[in-house]
Formats: structure tokens, C-alpha cells, sequence
């Protein structure tokens, strides 16, 4: 008992001390030979508020594939699709109402339409075979991703926000202090800061679906023993394809959302799919928060890759999933 509480005591130190160290990095003017070490301090704070927005947006598409992969053990590679799908869904309705909201709305409901019918048509007749779930799936994102290069051809599109999501922020982090004394604050683009907060808020609402409500319950019971959730009057094929429902609709959403930041382009379901896959095994399957972590640790790693490692940036990433799978194979948060 006495070496667990020292044990835990001595980590709590480690975190208290990093997180102090971080708030001086962050908050404080940058000595010259801190500069000269790893750049000025623009560049620093501004690779690690992408790599947190990214995270964001990350955690958008992996929410949606931890319910359906993690929670559900459906083995759906054809999520990636779903986030291109919607994104040029969205895109062709935000252009033709002029209303970026109902590209919004629009995209989701079509994509969570395209999710049932996933489950209904594919998945409810695969259940418990994975390898026919990835076989599947895999030929479904292959014919989806030719479909749409027919359609949308090539092109690379981009969403353009509501008017009062333009612009950049002020934050009240000093970037430098010029020669008169005259403190310059760094700005930051007020969109890729609303990606951060939506996707908090989706975070906190799932984990509140799952934790505590009586459809959240049920989901997990079924997971876990759906013949036993059967017996007492659920009808476990409509709660499964409501959680389809949600996974697919919140990957359509992300398409819009990340659309907006980034851009459309014909390889984009690819790079989400694998970056949703990591995230979820990182985090663990079928936790909310693990995933929230997940999507944080890869989106720094992938930016602070680009920003001081550019050729090995993309290494960081997967070097992350193989030293969480070597000492924790469940994933951070996962259930053994």
C-alpha cells in the first residue's frame, strides 16, 4: 500500500512539474537562447494550437468509428468514405442555398441514412465475422471513392464559413516584445478555434449518451450480451442501427467541419480512416475519452512532426501506436 501511494505521489509530482513548465512556455517571453534552441516562440505555440485543433477535428471522425469499431466491434473501413461522402454532400448543398448550417444539417442526415443502410444490408449480415466485415468494407470504400472521383472529379473544393467565424483572435499569449517596449499577442484563426470547441462539446455529449442515459445503457448491455438484452423486450437490431445511425452521421458532420478547415480532395477518406484507426487503438476500443486522447496525441505528433521533423514527421504518428500497443495493448483507456 505504501509503495502504490508513493508511486502515485511521485507521478502526480511529474505532472504538476510538466504542466508548469508547459504554462512557462506558453505564457512567458521566450530568453534568447530558448530560441536559438528549438525557434521562436510563434512557430512553437502555433504548431501546438494546430495540433490541438486537429485533434479536434480527429476526434470528430474517431468518434464516430469508436461506436461503430470500438463499441460495436463492426469493423467498418468504409468510414473514411463516409467523411468524403459527406463533405462533398455538404458542400453541394452549402453552395446551392448559400447556407453553410444546412450543408451542415444535410450532411449528417445523409450520411447517417447511408449508415443504416450499412448496417442493415451489410453488417447485420456479417455479424461476429470480422474478416468478411473488412473484405467488405474495404471493396465498399473502393467502389464509394471511384464513384465519387467520377462525380466530383479531382477537384479540390473548400467550404467557406459563416461571416462571423472569419478572421483571426487575439490570445493573451505574448509572442514577442518589441524594441519600444510594446507587447505583440499572437492571433490564431477563430474557425479552427470553434472546431475545438464543438468537438469538446460532441465529446462531452457522447460520453453523457453512453454514461448516462437509459439508450447508452442499453447499448453497452447489448454489446456485451445481446441476447440477454433480447430477452427483456429490446429490440437490439433498432438500437444497433440507431449507433450506426450516430457513427455514420458524425462522420458526415466532420466532413463539413473539416472540409471548412482544410479542403476536399480525392484521397481524404484514406488519410481519416488511418487516422481514425490509430486513434482508436491508442485510445482504447470503445472509450469516448480515449479517444478524445488519442485524436490529442496524434494531432500534436503530426504537427510537431511537420513543424521540426518534416522528414519523419509522418513516423511520429505510428511510433505512438506501436509504444502503446507494446506496453498497454488494450489501448490507454481501454477495458482488458
Amino acid at each position: 500500500m505504501r509503495s502504490f501511494v508513493e508511486r502515485h505521489t511521485f507521478w502526480a509530482i511529474v505532472i504538476v512539474l510538466a504542466a508548469a513548465v508547459f504554462a512557462w512556455l506558453i505564457f512567458a517571453v521566450w530568453p534568447d537562447w530558448l530560441v536559438s534552441a528549438i525557434g521562436r516562440k510563434k512557430t512553437f505555440v502555433n504548431t501546438l494550437l494546430n495540433g490541438i485543433t486537429l485533434a479536434g477535428l480527429y476526434f470528430l471522425v474517431a468518434s464516430g468509428f469508436t461506436l461503430v469499431f470500438g463499441l460495436m466491434r463492426n469493423v467498418n473501413l468504409a468510414h473514411g468514405s463516409m467523411y468524403l461522402l459527406g463533405a462533398y454532400i455538404g458542400y453541394e448543398v452549402a453552395d446551392a442555398s448559400g447556407s453553410w448550417f444546412l450543408g451542415l444539417i444535410v450532411a449528417f442526415l445523409s450520411v447517417a441514412i447511408s449508415g443504416v443502410l450499412l448496417q442493415v444490408l451489410v453488417f447485420r449480415r456479417m455479424q461476429g465475422d470480422d474478416l468478411r466485415q473488412t473484405l467488405v468494407t474495404i471493396g465498399i470504400s473502393i467502389i464509394a471513392a471511384d464513384l465519387m472521383l467520377a462525380i466530383w472529379t479531382g477537384t479540390t473544393y473548400q467550404f467557406s464559413p459563416p461571416e462571423w467565424l472569419f478572421g483571426a483572435a487575439e490570445l493573451p499569449v505574448i509572442s514577442t516584445i518589441r524594441s519600444s517596449g510594446q507587447e505583440v499577442y499572437i492571433k490564431y484563426p477563430v474557425y479552427r478555434l470553434a472546431v475545438l470547441a464543438v468537438a469538446v462539446a460532441i465529446g462531452v455529449a457522447l460520453w453523457l449518451f453512453l454514461n448516462r442515459t437509459r439508450l447508452g445503457m442499453m447499448i453497452r448491455a447489448g454489446v456485451n450480451d445481446r441476447e440477454m438484452l433480447a430477452a427483456t423486450g429490446v429490440n437490439v437490431q433498432l438500437v444497433f442501427a440507431m449507433v450506426f445511425a450516430i457513427g455514420a452521421g458524425l462522420a458526415g458532420f466532420a466532413g463539413v467541419v473539416g472540409g471548412t478547415a482544410l479542403s476536399i480532395a480525392p484521397g481524404e477518406d484514406v488519410r481519416y480512416l488511418l487516422a481514425s484507426l490509430v486513434v482508436v487503438i491508442v485510445g482504447g476500443l470503445g472509450s469516448v475519452t480515449g479517444a478524445a486522447i488519442g485524436a490529442l496525441l496524434v494531432g500534436l505528433a503530426e504537427q510537431f512532426g511537420l513543424a521540426y521533423f518534416p522528414t519523419y514527421g509522418v513516423v511520429l504518428t505510428f511510433l505512438i501506436m506501436v509504444v502503446v500497443l507494446a506496453v498497454r495493448p488494450q489501448g490507454i483507456m481501454g477495458g482488458r
